[in-house]
Parts: structure tokens; C-alpha cells; sequence
């Protein structure tokens, strides 16, 4: 399991959906202890996963940087 979560935030814009489902995934797997979930744990890990991803999506959307100044 990697032990390093990329940073999404860049210059050029915001991370794609996929990328923010990635690191969610990557940081479900590393708090949880699971690679992988069971099949009785898949629901509640998934949930997890897309609940991180919809909140990161939200924080980005909610982020200024000085590209954001710039363009308002």
C-alpha cells in the first residue's frame, strides 16, 4: 500500500473526478486498514470512498488561490 497521497492541487487547474476518486480510495484503504474490503464491508467502504472524494471535490470548488483573484 503507498504510503504517500499526491498532492491534486496545481497551478493549472483542479483535479479531475478520477483523481479525486483515487486519492479517496488510497486514503479509505490507508485509514481502514483494508486493501480491499470484504464483501459484507464493500457498501460502507465505497460510501467512504465517494464520500471523501464529493467533500475534496467541495473544497476545491471552494478554494481562492491567487489565480482565482486574478481572474474575479
Amino acid at each position: 500500500m503507498c504510503r504517500n497521497i499526491r498532492k491534486l492541487r496545481r497551478a493549472d487547474g483542479a483535479p479531475t473526478d478520477e483523481e479525486l476518486h483515487d486519492a479517496a480510495l488510497q486514503f479509505v484503504r490507508k485509514i481502514s486498514g483494508y486493501p480491499k474490503p470484504s464483501q459484507t464491508n464493500k457498501k460502507a467502504f465505497e460510501r467512504a470512498v465517494n464520500g471523501v472524494a464529493r467533500v475534496s471535490r467541495k473544497m476545491f470548488d471552494e478554494l481562492v488561490t491567487a489565480h482565482t483573484v486574478e481572474t474575479s
